[in-house]
């Protein structure tokens, strides 16, 4: 039973083995501009983390870069455009606004509008088939036929 109860002791205390990154910072703001800035950049590896939330190797790499280029005197804005350059529009949870984005923002609604569009000029449109009335030759050959149909 001990044998048992040391196993789990063990199995559970590997899960606190967990790397906790510590940086020098020389005052309170500058701690907050790292802080900001890693929760603002997204991991290039997860979806849709952050790099204050990731474990990937890539994300505890840009997080020493930021806390370098901070260090080196960088300002925000130039941190963001270096990321923004090496990793592309993903490693931003606020992306630029061009072209692209402008696309995947609008792109929906306008869909939206054109089907409404549509379907509101199709729903308005005269129904003559409808409203059409057979004539008594055909009134006839309808007759006809349904008679036929019934046998």
């Amino acid at each position: 039973m001990r044998l048992i109860l040391a196993l789990i002791c063990l199995a559970l205390s590997l899960t606190a083995v967990a790397v906790v990154e510590t940086y020098d910072f020389v005052s309170d703001a500058e701690r907050k501009r790292y802080n900001a800035l890693i929760d603002e950049l997204r991991c290039p590896k997860c979806q849709n983390q952050n790099l204050a939330g990731s474990d990937a190797p890539i994300a505890q790499d840009l997080r020493r870069e930021v806390y370098r280029m901070i260090k080196a005197g960088n300002s925000d804005q130039e941190i963001l455009t270096f990321m923004h350059n090496r990793y592309g529009d993903f490693v931003l949870y606020r992306p630029r606004v061009t072209l692209e984005t402008l696309a995947l923002w609008l792109g929906p609604a306008v869909l939206v509008l054109v089907g409404g569009g549509v379907w509101w000029r199709l729903s308005r449109a005269p129904r003559q088939a409808a409203n059409a009335a057979l004539s008594q030759a055909e009134e006839a050959r309808l007759r006809a036929m349904l008679e036929r149909n019934d046998d």
